[in-house]
């Protein structure tokens, strides 16, 4: 089963470090660690849209396998993408981007 809003919040901020901030307005939840996002949530959006960065290579192949996962929304589209949280990709899927993710920005 998909989370809802609150349980992906949850997770997301489950991470060391991790933090919410509303720097585009209150509209999208920013999850960062440090002064990087590793997480962009529209907020009331359903499906849930779900931004994360991700290695290009990971991203395309992504792309092209699933089509709920497209390219960053107004974000650098070669390093981030965008899921529809729709149950095309299982929680524990999403988890695992979720995960790449946040490795991606504390390097």
């Amino acid at each position: 089963m998909m989370p809802d809003h609150i349980e992906l919040e949850t997770y997301l901020l489950s991470f060391p470090n991790a933090r919410l901030d509303y720097p585009f307005g209150e509209n999208v939840a920013v999850y960062k660690v440090g002064d990087k996002m590793f997480a962009l949530v529209t907020e009331k959006s359903s499906p849930i849209r779900l931004s994360l960065k991700c290695d290009p290579l990971l991203a395309e192949t992504l792309r092209q396998k699933y089509e709920t996962v497209v390219p960053g929304y107004h974000l650098n589209k070669k390093h981030w993408n965008t899921v529809l949280l729709t149950g095309q990709l299982t929680w524990e899927e999403v988890q695992d981007l979720i995960r790449h993710s946040y490795q991606l920005v504390v390097g």
